[in-house]
């Protein structure tokens, strides 16, 4: 078995940030929204649903890289493994999301570069801190994730029947990641830097739903 040098890493990361932010990375799974209806949305409606999408669409890109730089920053190989895993599960989610997009006549954010560095330089800062914690980073993200999305359920239109259907998908695999993050020894985070953490997330969904 070839034995990756630091810059071969470096190299593939900064190459799945690429297919990642091109959407060139395939998921494995179709999206729930196939078979809901495609109702009209009046002009409000279709821009709120186009800046939750876009949030959305945001959040899951820094959870492809919150994911990588934990893997990448971790020595344990079972929870490399654990977290490369559910970054392609996640994968899902984006493609969903950027799919939505494109049937609402919207875009990406166009700070989603900047999200994913800024993202993965956090998940191997994450996995510094060690297995505990970094799972715990993972449940605590989780955790946030699902308020939000449970907050666009609340919101969005009602008659917006497919973007409803990707939301509540997410909002199941978002739990099941934090439930395995707690069951596999996540430690709770200091009140600190969850605050620290819910401030990065509002700088995150408010810039993302303009921009």
């Amino acid at each position: 078995m070839r034995n990756f040098s630091p810059l071969d890493k470096f190299l593939c990361e900064a190459q799945y940030c690429l297919d990642t932010l091109s959407q060139r990375n395939i998921g494995t799974r179709k999206n729930p929204a196939i078979h809901a209806e495609n109702t009209e949305l009046n002009p409000e409606q279709k821009r709120q649903s186009q800046g939750f999408m876009r949030v959305n669409h945001t959040g899951e890109i820094c959870a492809q890289a919150l994911y990588r730089g934990q893997a990448f920053g971790t020595q344990n190989s079972h929870l490399k493994a654990h977290f490369n895993t559910a970054a392609m599960e996640e994968l899902d989610h984006l493609n969903w999301c950027q799919e939505r997009l494109n049937e609402l006549d919207s875009h990406s954010s166009y700070l989603n570069p900047f999200w994913y560095i800024a993202s993965f330089l956090i998940g191997i800062s994450a996995a510094r801190l060690g297995d505990d914690l970094s799972l715990g980073f993972v449940e605590e993200t989780e955790k946030q994730v699902i308020k939000h999305l449970s907050h666009h359920q609340q919101t969005l239109a009602s008659n917006d029947q497919k973007s409803r259907a990707i939301i509540t998908v997410m909002t199941e695999d978002e739990a099941r990641h934090a439930d395995n993050a707690h069951h596999s020894g996540a430690k709770e985070l200091p009140r600190a830097l969850k605050f620290i953490m819910q401030l990065q997330s509002k700088v995150m969904t408010t810039t993302a739903y303009y921009l």
